[in-house]
């Protein structure tokens, strides 16, 4: 069973490792185009701190987020758009302290959801766990956006395991949104951890296998880095080709980014 204690201590970790890097940043800045199309900085996050407010919602009054998402589901996922550009007609100090004040109540809601409850979201319900595990997932994608923005070098940490997880968890998502059979056998993936140890998933004597840094897996199925830049290694040819899709966020498919846009 996760830890949602230390989920919840990662989660912190991530967002403040992230506020340090935009607190350098001067509030005309957060104009900034980001590599996500049409996004900038403050689109960022906004998207953040909108996707903390409605998970709140989520565990605090189930059927307010039942309203929310019978309102979205015509949009499809443009509410999401729509979210991050009414965000950024607020000032920066406002932002920030809108994000800063979303993630502190987020926290407090996720600690106080029963042992065993699930909570409603835009696909399955999710334990607490699971959506604290998202939401570090989320930071540290956009992050990464913000990141490569300023041109600053993040250092990894053990908190990619959870975003590693979560990848390796969604392989069957990321065929079945783009309307492929995802292969029947189980994967075998082995991640280099930042401290030199070994991260694994599935079977040891699985035929298709993966293996590389954990940070590039972490880039590679939260879109933020083309397969062809990074130091991922496969066996068999259908861990090959997941490697080309892998998604580790909802929604509809992403552009993500081009080889050589980082180098």
């Amino acid at each position: 069973m996760a830890d949602l204690d230390a989920l919840l201590r990662d989660f912190t970790d991530e967002c403040a490792d992230l506020e340090r890097i935009v607190a350098e940043t001067a509030p005309a800045d957060l104009s900034t185009p980001t590599p996500a199309p049409g996004w900038t900085i403050a689109h960022q996050i906004g998207h953040l701190a909108w996707t903390d407010e409605v998970a709140t919602l989520a565990a605090t009054d189930p059927d307010g987020f039942a309203k929310l998402l019978e309102d979205a589901a015509p949009k499809a996922f443009t509410f999401v758009d729509e979210a991050a550009a009414a965000a950024v007609t607020a000032s920066a100090a406002e932002l920030l302290d809108r994000w800063r004040r979303g993630r502190a109540d987020l926290i407090e809601a996720l600690r106080a959801v029963p042992p065993g409850t699930k909570l409603p979201w835009f696909g399955p319900p999710m334990s607490a766990a699971s959506m604290v595990s998202a939401r570090i997932m989320e930071s540290f994608a956009h992050g990464q956006d913000i990141a490569d923005t300023l041109g600053v070098t993040r250092t990894p940490t053990a908190r990619l395991r959870t975003v590693a997880h979560i990848g390796v968890r969604t392989r069957n998502f990321a065929y079945t949104v783009r309307g492929k059979t995802e292969p029947v056998e189980e994967f075998r993936v082995e991640l280099t951890a930042p401290d030199g140890g070994v991260w694994s998933w599935g079977p040891e004597d699985a035929a298709q296998r993966v293996r590389g840094p954990a940070l590039d897996f972490c880039l590679l199925v939260t879109q933020r880095r083309h397969r062809d830049d990074l130091a991922l290694e496969t066996v068999g040819a259908d861990a090959a080709e997941w490697l080309t899709i892998a998604q580790a966020f909802a929604g509809p498919t992403g552009p993500g980014r081009t080889a050589g846009q980082f180098a």
